[in-house]
């Protein structure tokens, strides 16, 4: 078996122990550093990160290959990436990049498999007469248009 290959399915033995935690990303570079981030539906704790380093970590032999190995949680400055991320952040307020370059923001209120929806509050002309009026207005985005999705931190 390759080197990725078997970490792959080390990080999988590890998550498939761990229900509640599962894969953003695995990055093995030239040189072999291993780069594992992990979220989870309750957020990633240090010791779920020690786990799974752990569980890598002691099941390679350094003697038949020398590597260096990272793993993190999905930081707030990474996009949101599955279903399940964005499932996790229902009623965050997030910032979505579309493919056509044009951007979105307002809170994420629904997910599914093709899909997320978000609610959009803006003001507008009125449609009759002078003046503005408030909107709500909810916008389904195809996960198939979304370049880059982000939840905006508010202090």
């Amino acid at each position: 078996m390759d080197f990725k290959a078997e970490v792959t399915r080390l990080v999988n033995d590890f998550l498939d122990t761990r229900s509640d935690l599962f894969l953003v990303d695995l990055k093995i570079s030239a040189s072999s550093d291993i780069t594992v981030i992990l979220d989870g539906d309750h957020g990633v704790s240090l010791q779920d990160c020690l786990d799974a380093s752990r569980a890598v970590e002691f099941n390679l032999d350094r003697e038949v290959h020398d590597f260096g190995l990272q793993v993190m949680s999905a930081g707030l400055s990474e996009p949101l990436a599955s279903p399940r991320q964005f499932r996790k952040n229902i009623g965050r307020t997030i910032d979505v990049l579309l493919s056509d370059d044009s951007k979105v923001e307002g809170e994420l209120v629904n997910v599914d498999e093709e899909k997320i929806v978000i609610r959009l509050e803006y003001r507008r002309p009125k449609l009759v007469g002078k003046g503005k009026e408030d909107v709500v207005e909810d916008k389904e985005i195809p996960y198939s248009e979304i370049k880059k999705a982000l939840v905006v931190i508010k202090f």
